[in-house]
This record gives C-alpha cells, structure tokens and sequence, in this order.
C-alpha cells in the first residue's frame, strides 16, 4: 500500500489488570505499516501510566463493555476500527497491515474476528470458533456470531449499523454485530490465519452472566430478527439452556434475564430483511440458533 492505512484503536479496560493492559499496549504500538489513534476507555477506572501517543478516555462509572467501545470512537480517527479488550494481545506486528490490506482487496468484507489463541497452549472453548459446527479452529469461514475480544471493522460500516448495542452491557453483542454488518450487505470474516493472543476464561465467572445471557437473547430477537422468528429464536435457546443447565439457582438468574429481556423493549430496532435470514443460513447458522 502506497498510503498507510489509519485505524482507529480502542482499547477497552477497568484497570484491575495493569500488566496484561501494559502487552496489549505494547502489542499495539509495535505494529508496523499503519498508522494508529489510540484510546484506552477506563470502564470507572482513570486512565494512567498510559505508553507515549495513548490517549485515555475517562468514564466516571463502569457503563459495560458495549457502551465504553462505543464511548471510545468518536476520540480516535481512521478508516478502520480496531477493538481490544485489556486482557488480548497481538503476536504478529503485521497483523494491522494485513487486515488494512485484506479489506481494501474485498469490499464487501466488513469485519474480521482473528484465531484467539491461549498464550500457555490451553484448548480453545468453542464459543471462540464464530459457527455452528466449529471443526477446525484453524480454518477460516465467514462468520454468523463475532468473539469481541478483538475485532477489526470498517469504520464507515461501525457507524451504518449504530455501533455496539449499549444496552446489552456485556455478552453478545458480537452476535448483534455480525448480524447487522449481514443485514448491511457486507461479510463478517472468521481470519483463522490471523491470531490474537487471550487467556481462556469462563465467562460464568461474572456474577451477572445467566441473567445477561438470557436477557440479552430476547433483547437480540426483538432489535433484529423479523417477528415470525422471534419466538422461534428465543425458544431455541430455551429449550438448550434447559438441556445444558442443571444448577438451580443458574436456571432461576436465566430466567429471571429472560422475563426482563421480554419487559423491557431494546433500543434501535432494525428488523432483519429476509434475504439476510438466507444469506446467513447458507453461511451455516440461520438466525434462529
């Protein structure tokens, strides 16, 4: 590329993991034949000790993963968007370069989600795999679901599909942004050559996680799917809580999320058109799954 393709870079933290936030950072900064702007959002947590070049973002109260990505775009600049979430980093110093080259070479590709890869070789859960039938984490497919961890997007395209979805907090909203970036008419990409290094986590570990988890189900129907499918799509994902969960008191929280979700209308519906219900169904996961 004669230009050096620009990325907006938002690094998103409550400051509790000092030294992972540090490699990130330094991931970051050590990429090379791009230029960046980076932010780091402090989720009620001030930005300090930031490398040379970082800009902080200061949000007074934690407002949840989706709500301080969102918070970071309008400080930084670029053609592309480039999330980051505290505890991932990034291996390759070309790894900016090559996403900036493989967007200009395909236009219709929207966004990419790399390989996530465990730094000390732990096995990968499948949820970091983005379709149905995970196979070989090693080859790449497009992308009905999007891990948030690390993802890389145009800029223009974030903004047509009114950016993450607050309101969801945590848990996801990879799932509404692929889905909308599908709606756009462009391609959600699974680069499994492309690797972002993270730790494998359970995300139960969050107190509000099967509360979140069923809530934010419903509250994806209602903002996306056409109305046929939306008692389709929630009682789906019913009946696999209740084949997969057997902790009472998880079940009691998930359905707790679940009549919140069904009380409370979302923000920024924007129903689905039918030939985005085909075109993800012929990429492997109708939106009913």
């Amino acid at each position: 590329m004669t230009d050096a393709a620009r990325f907006g870079v938002v690094v998103l933290t409550m400051g509790k993991r000092p030294e992972e936030l540090q490699r990130g950072l330094a991931s970051v900064l050590a990429q090379r034949d791009v230029t960046m702007d980076v932010v780091v959002v402090g989720n009620s947590w001030e930005p300090t000790g930031l490398p040379d070049g970082v800009r902080g973002v200061y949000l007074p109260e934690n407002v949840g993963a989706t709500a301080g990505r969102n918070a970071g775009v309008p400080y930084v600049s670029g053609e592309y968007l480039f999330f980051l979430d505290d505890d991932a980093s990034l291996p390759d110093p070309h790894f900016l370069a090559e996403v900036a080259a493989r967007f200009a070479a395909d236009p219709r590709l929207g966004v990419m989600q790399p390989r996530v890869v465990d730094p000390e070789g732990k096995a990968p859960p499948r949820r970091w795999v983005p379709r149905l039938r995970v196979g070989d984490p090693g080859a790449s497919s497009p992308a009905t679901a999007l891990w948030e961890g690390a993802i890389a997007i145009r800029r223009d395209l974030f903004e047509a599909v009114g950016g993450w979805p607050d309101e969801f907090f945590i848990f996801h909203e990879g799932v509404d942004l692929a889905w909308r970036v599908w709606d756009e008419g462009f391609t959600p990409w699974y680069a499994a050559d492309l690797v972002v290094n993270h730790p494998v986590m359970d995300p139960a570990r969050h107190a509000v996680f099967y509360r979140y988890n069923a809530r934010n189900r419903v509250w994806l129907a209602r903002r996306n799917l056409p109305v046929l499918l939306e008692p389709v799509y929630v009682g789906t994902w019913v009946g696999m809580t209740l084949l997969r969960v057997h902790d009472k008191e998880a079940l009691t929280a998930w359905f707790g999320g679940l009549r919140e979700g069904m009380a409370h209308k979302p923000a920024g519906r924007r129903r689905m058109k039918w030939s985005t219900v085909w075109a993800m169904t012929k990429a492997g996961r109708p939106p009913i799954i």
